[in-house]
């Protein structure tokens, strides 16, 4: 269990809730493992099927803490509530906001500012542990123009001279990240980001990982009760997650791309698990799926300390967190969205 931003997070999938007075009381196999005053808290997310005790469902409702309910593996199931005013004044400040071409340009900045200045993170960070080993004056071209483009993105005065930039930034990144792959050169070759259909093995798990993020993002941004059709950047239309595919702009480079890479480099995946259709689509077979679920899940558990919060927090917390974070932004409490900014 963690506590984050005054709410409660209960990763452990055996574990169920129940309530002692004013307390809260977690039991993992009807071992108690922690406790917290109610008091303290705002919500409680739960990535489990034990469930909680009916009296501190009660007692959370008639608190207005909300309870979400989620799979163990991030998918958002339900949540519970009392008085929904708290949710129905902050989607109706989103939807206020979005409308606002100010604050949703500045919004949509944050996010791509997240994106590319991590993208160069990648790039500084390949520089500095595989010199030797990539060419070292593709790749610090490629960072300095970066650089320069994070210039342009915080100046920019529309929307679209954003995604012009945008699109300018992400065809300098996947113009050199062939060269971050070390390994298995020959099963693995990255010419250009393809997608729908992906055109190469590389591809092919790019957006197998983004599929995973982008839900990820999703069952976050539900949970603390924002819209996750309603974006910013992203154009909203029908089925279409506009808001998680504005948040997952700042995770591509240092969690997705990352995963992927180290399962190349670490030779955790081979070539044999693809096939090839006869339109040019690349797909992953059902065991590779499966390996790069549980290494995705592995990759989870990891813990870093978030560059806001100096917090020390798993890398699956992180859509949660910065979820958290745009809502108490929109409600005001902070004086703007902080994105991840990874170092």
């Amino acid at each position: 269990m963690k506590k984050l931003l005054n709410t409660l997070y209960v990763t452990s999938e055996n574990s169920y809730l129940g309530l002692e007075g004013e307390t809260i009381v977690v039991y993992d196999n009807q071992t108690e493992i922690g406790r917290l005053p109610l008091h303290n808290l705002e919500g409680i997310v739960s990535f489990g099927y034990r469930g909680t005790s009916p009296a501190l469902m009660g007692a959370c409702a008639e608190r207005n803490i909300s309870i979400c309910y989620l799979s163990p593996q991030g998918k958002f199931l339900a949540r519970v509530s009392g008085k929904t005013r708290g949710n129905v004044l902050l989607r109706e400040q989103q939807y206020k906001s979005c409308k606002d071409e100010d604050i949703s340009l500045k919004i949509a900045k944050n996010c791509i500012l997240g994106k590319v200045y991590n993208a160069r993170w990648i790039l500084e960070r390949s520089l500095r542990d595989h010199e030797m080993q990539i060419d070292s004056e593709r790749v610090k071209k490629a960072s300095l123009q970066l650089k320069d483009a994070l210039e342009l993105i915080q100046n920019a005065e529309s929307k679209e001279q954003l995604r012009g930039y945008e699109g300018e930034a992400a065809s300098i990144y996947f113009g050199v990240f062939n060269e971050l792959i070390l390994q298995q050169k020959k099963d693995f070759i990255f010419s250009g980001r393809n997608k729908r259909p992906p055109l190469d093995n590389v591809n092919a798990m790019l957006s197998f990982v983004y599929t995973l993020l982008t839900n990820q993002i999703a069952s976050a941004l539900e949970t603390v009760g924002l819209d996750p059709y309603v974006g910013y950047l992203h154009t909203d239309r029908p089925g279409r997650v506009s808001l998680a595919f504005d948040l997952i702009e700042e995770f591509r480079a240092v969690y997705a791309d990352r995963f992927v890479l180290s399962l190349i480099n670490k030779k955790i995946v081979n070539g044999k698990n693809f096939s090839r259709k006869e339109n040019g689509a690349v797909l992953m077979d059902d065991d590779l799926r499966k390996k790069v679920l549980v290494e995705w899940q592995n990759k989870k558990k990891e813990v870093i300390t978030h560059p806001f919060l100096k917090e020390k927090v798993e890398w699956g917390m992180l859509p949660y967190v910065q979820a958290m974070l745009l809502a108490r932004y929109l409600r005001g409490d902070l004086d703007g969205y902080p994105v991840f900014l990874w170092k």
